[in-house]
């Protein structure tokens, strides 16, 4: 089975996977407004052992499967308050005192 991706115009690190090439059909209209206009990346092959990216071939074809698409969005950061507290060697959070 092979299975599209697309990248975000509008979104960084932000990738659409399809079944078909060119086929949007699926996909809500409303995400693909927020998409923006899909840029072709590949065509993959789904192999059962295999990981795409961050997910794997399971994730996408449960998906796949189920909706039609799936809509890999880009990991979340920590705000720059946690980063410079985890390198003062502190918990993420400040204890409270109340």
């Amino acid at each position: 089975m092979l299975c599209a991706v697309y990248k975000s115009s509008k979104k960084a690190d932000t990738y659409l996977y399809t079944p078909k090439k060119a086929d949007f059909s699926d996909v809500p209209q409303a995400l693909l407004d927020m998409f923006g206009k899909p840029i072709f990346v590949m065509l993959i092959p789904m192999h059962k052992d295999r990981k795409i990216g961050p997910i794997d071939t399971k994730q996408l074809a449960d998906a796949l499967k189920e909706k039609g698409f799936y809509l890999q969005l880009p990991p979340t950061e920590d705000s720059l308050l946690v980063k410079h507290r985890r390198q003062k060697g502190l918990s993420d959070q400040p204890d409270k005192k109340f």
